[in-house]
């Protein structure tokens, strides 16, 4: 990876500033799994917080992610 993984909300928000591509995507995924984990949080909290409700994406969407983020989980393992 060309980008280290975030270690704190601050960092994930500073990958705004980065052009998006799947590497910075991976990225933030990854950044906020690390992160959820050290706050003591589990895969179920996370899935939970993509699967609320905002304007950003669908249903179909955060559905979607939430497979995303339960593989990289299980690979981070």
């Amino acid at each position: 990876m060309n980008y280290p993984i975030p270690d704190s909300p601050q960092e994930i928000v500073a990958l705004r500033q980065k052009p998006i591509d799947e590497e910075l995507v991976a990225t933030a995924i990854a950044g906020v799994i690390k992160i959820v984990r050290a706050q003591g949080q589990s895969l179920e909290e996370l899935t939970a917080q993509v699967l609320a409700d905002d304007s950003l994406l669908d249903l179909q969407q955060r559905r979607w992610l939430c497979q995303v983020v339960a593989q990289a989980w299980e690979n981070f393992s």
